[in-house]
C-alpha cells in the first residue's frame, strides 16, 4: 500500500477515535457508492455526522485547502445517498478534521458543522 494511503488511514483513525470519544456511534468509515465516498459516517442521539479527514504529513501545509466547492457538493450528494439508503434522521452535521504530521508528531483540527449544504436554486 502507498505511503500516503497509510498516511490517510492513521489520519481517520484518528478522527474516528475523537468522534467516539465525544460519544458518537461509527455506523460507516470510508463508504462508496460508485463515484461517491464518505470518510466517517457517525450517529449520536438524532445528530448524524458526516465527517471528511484530510491528513498531510507536512506541517506546513494546510490540509484543509484541499476542500472547495467541488468537494462540498460531492461529500453532501453522497451524504444524501447515505442517508436515504439507511433511513436515518435527516438532523446532519459535516465536520472536518485536518491531521499534521505524523504519529510521532502531529496536530489534529477537528471543526465541526464546518459547513453547510449549498442552496439549490432552480429557473
Amino acid at each position: 500500500m502507498a505511503q500516503h494511503n497509510d498516511l490517510g488511514k492513521w489520519g481517520e483513525s484518528l478522527a474516528v477515535d475523537r468522534l467516539t470519544a465525544e460519544g458518537f456511534a461509527i455506523l460507516e468509515t470510508n463508504w462508496r457508492m460508485g463515484h461517491l465516498e464518505l470518510d466517517i459516517v457517525a450517529r449520536r442521539g438524532d445528530t448524524v455526522v458526516v465527517a471528511e479527514v484530510k491528513t498531510r504529513s507536512d506541517l506546513d501545509v494546510d490540509p484543509l485547502e484541499s476542500i472547495d466547492n467541488r468537494k462540498i457538493r460531492n461529500i453532501v450528494r453522497a451524504a444524501e445517498v447515505f442517508i436515504d439508503s439507511r433511513k436515518l434522521p435527516h438532523r446532519v452535521r459535516f465536520d472536518l478534521f485536518a491531521i499534521n504530521g505524523t504519529p510521532d508528531n502531529y496536530t489534529l483540527e477537528h471543526l465541526p458543522d464546518a459547513f453547510h449544504p449549498p442552496v439549490r436554486t432552480y429557473r
